[in-house]
């Protein structure tokens, strides 16, 4: 059996692979970069109301999510079950955790703030 040849043409489609993953970290941390710098930005020098910062903070959240999705893990949701799977368990996970710790923070103050009163 013979081993299959290298050619220029291989060499040719593994850089345009390289520019073009090289191309997509890029615009991956300038859109997060963006989305980071303006919930602080707002935060700094716009004058809104509370709800309008929460709401606009939580957007740039959820978009940042799927920023870090699409440019850093590569993964697109037009395919791969497993990889959909991957991140709904991870956010079953997540929201659990988060969930769990806010429920003891409450009891917590709520026993706090209990135990203050004569």
């Amino acid at each position: 059996m013979s081993e299959p040849t290298h050619t220029a043409a291989d060499d040719v489609d593994a850089a345009k692979n390289e520019r073009r993953e090289f191309r997509s970290y890029l615009q991956g941390g300038a859109t997060a970069l963006l989305l980071t710098l303006v919930p602080f930005a707002l935060i700094h020098w716009a004058d809104v109301s509370r709800l309008t910062l929460l709401i606009v903070i939580g957007a740039c959240a959820l978009v940042q999510i799927v920023v870090h999705f699409r440019f850093f893990l590569h993964i697109s949701f037009s395919h791969q079950r497993e990889d959909l799977q991957l991140i709904l368990f991870s956010a079953l996970l997540i929201t659990i955790m988060v969930g769990g710790t806010v429920w003891i923070m409450t009891s917590l103050a709520f026993r706090m703030e209990m135990s203050s009163i004569p």
